[in-house]
């Protein structure tokens, strides 16, 4: 939707015209200028923040994510409603202190009411084989149902003022 912020915002604007409650699942990772086209149709901003480490953003998504957490404190300060989303990856982000990193950012946000922790799952590998491409999770298993209720302990011990909850 951010790749195409132009017709996204035309689109978003029929559909508030018209009565719809309004939403976008992105990352973030476009330039703020795409951003606040859309902001003026948006009930809802669903935003992954998948990790805090630059570095290691960068490591596993190609990205660092310095762009992603400086347009989260934009959408948190344009009053549109935002939810702060991690896709739990285990080796990636499937420790206590990574998950309350994010809750911690999220709470200071003061904008994001909402935390939501997405368990991993494999039910994208059938586009990849498809597509003829590899699946680089191959022999990674979806967090436990221990392990995301570990996670959600952390996030909530980190950021008690959210409603924080595991899926969305």
């Amino acid at each position: 939707m951010l790749c195409q912020a132009d017709f996204a915002a035309e689109l978003l604007k029929a559909c508030k015209e018209a009565g719809l409650h309004t939403a976008i699942e992105s990352t973030g990772n476009a330039p703020w200028s795409d951003i606040e086209k859309l902001l003026p149709y948006l009930d809802l901003y669903l935003m992954d923040i998948k990790h805090m480490d630059s570095a290691k953003h960068k490591e596993y998504t190609g990205v660092g994510n310095e762009r992603i957490l400086e347009n989260a404190k934009l959408i948190a300060k344009s009053g549109v409603d935002l939810i702060i989303r991690t896709p739990v990856i285990p080796t990636f982000n499937d420790g206590a202190d990574e998950i309350k990193a994010i809750a911690d950012f999220a709470r200071s946000l003061g904008g994001a009411k909402e935390y939501h922790l997405l368990p991993y799952h494999r039910l994208g590998t059938d586009k990849y084989t498809g597509l003829g491409r590899a699946y680089l999770l191959d022999g990674i298993a979806p967090p436990t149902a221990d392990t995301m209720n570990m996670l959600l302990a952390a996030a909530q011990s980190a950021a008690p003022t959210l409603q924080i909850q595991i899926g969305g």
